[in-house]
């Protein structure tokens, strides 16, 4: 019948079409450039709030998925870099990570969408990952430590730990503390080796209870990248001698053995005077922007073994500050380093504020906080310049 002719022939031009569709979206995609964010795609690439608190053979393959937020993926100059801001915390500083993450997104974050990745020992409360998750509109990322990862090196023996923490209790701050001692082993050698960070090229490392007090109009990590900068820092003050009392005699007995894993040239005249002695100056690390494959690297990962086995994350207390410092100076050159002097920033203890107008500018801050500019370690940073490692 005429009528049924004419809804066959509306049914096969209506195929055609969506055919004809199809085929010039596939010749679309196969023709476009590939992407970071097209990398990234994975199983979770809609989700929010990913928990990872999973056995280490379950979560070892699997990776953030990076959401564009309100940058665009047209182009080179706007698509986001694999890169996180990534958290040690616990559940007790619910309040302190949500107020940081908040800071960071009001700041800069809000505008590009990266992710956060937050670790902790123990799992997460339902409570903690509710509110978290709340506060932004980034993904968050939750992972529970392997258990290989924290915990006693196998190169102390408890005995002698508990001799160490009784000597060092009223010594210096933190000086019987267990717990401090097993996050600075942890920062030192293992949270970029979590699988959750896994595919992340780059991280900023966040804490709870800290501030920031200036906005940024461009990303850190593309900054990074496009400078071929290595490591970025906001404070570098001075580390307390009594808690890394053998740690330069140990670093300088691994150059001794390693010198085919140390560049020709480097900025170890930071960490070290004319006269060989150790000048105490380290970043502080609660807040870094790192390469990650200065970490991941030969080199790197020899260091920390090396000082594994020596021993004094635990009979002293050596930090990951001043351990990520000496090798950023030891492994690297000066203009791999960069100051981010107009992120300021306040972790107790010490504060940066921007004193130049053109930063200050962006910043909620009393520039009269301005230990960077005339502390010791600041001042020798800009003084020295890199040397040659036989003459370290």
């Amino acid at each position: 019948m005429p009528g049924h002719r004419l809804t066959r022939i509306f049914i096969l031009t209506g195929s055609l079409l969506a055919f004809a569709g199809f085929y010039h979206v596939l010749q679309y995609v196969s023709r476009r450039p590939i992407t970071v964010l097209d990398e990234m795609q994975g199983p979770w690439s809609s989700a929010k709030g990913q928990d990872m608190s999973l056995p280490v053979s379950e979560y070892a393959t699997t990776s953030p998925v990076y959401s564009t937020g309100n940058a665009t993926v047209n182009g080179d100059a706007n698509t986001l870099l694999r890169a996180a801001m990534v958290a040690l915390v616990r559940n007790s500083e619910m309040d302190g990570i949500r107020a940081t993450i908040r800071q960071v997104d009001d700041r800069f974050n809000r505008e590009f969408g990266y992710p956060y990745i937050l670790l902790n020992d123990e799992d997460f409360t339902d409570e903690f990952k509710d509110k978290v998750q709340a506060i932004t509109k980034a993904k968050v990322y939750f992972g529970k430590l392997p258990k290989s990862h924290w915990g006693l090196s196998p190169y102390v023996t408890e005995e002698k730990v508990k001799a160490a923490l009784a000597h060092n209790k009223d010594r210096y701050l933190y000086g019987g503390s267990y717990s401090y001692r097993l996050m600075c082993r942890y920062q030192s050698g293992f949270i970029f080796k979590h699988p959750l960070l896994a595919h992340l090229d780059y991280y900023w490392r966040i804490e709870p209870g800290v501030d920031y007090y200036c906005s940024l109009s461009y990303d850190p990590f593309r900054y990074m990248r496009d400078n071929n900068l290595v490591y970025g820092y906001t404070i570098a003050p001075t580390e307390k001698e009594l808690t890394v009392e053998t740690l330069w005699n140990t670093t300088r007995t691994w150059m001794l053995e390693n010198p085919e894993l140390l560049p020709e040239k480097s900025f170890i005249h930071w960490a070290i005077n004319e006269k060989s002695k150790y000048t105490m100056c380290h970043f502080w690390s609660n807040f870094e922007i790192v390469d990650l494959a200065f970490y991941r690297s030969a080199a790197y990962e020899s260091y920390f073994q090396h000082l594994d086995r020596a021993g004094g994350f635990f009979y002293e207390r050596w930090g990951d500050a001043p351990v990520h410092s000496i090798a950023a100076s030891m492994l690297l050159r000066k203009e791999q380093i960069h100051w981010f002097e107009d992120i300021g920033y306040h972790h107790p203890g010490y504060a940066h504020c921007p004193n130049k107008p053109e930063m200050l500018r962006n910043c909620i801050c009393d520039k009269g906080q301005n230990f960077m500019y005339h502390g010791m370690c600041s001042r020798r940073f800009t003084e020295v310049g890199d040397i040659y490692k036989d003459q370290a």
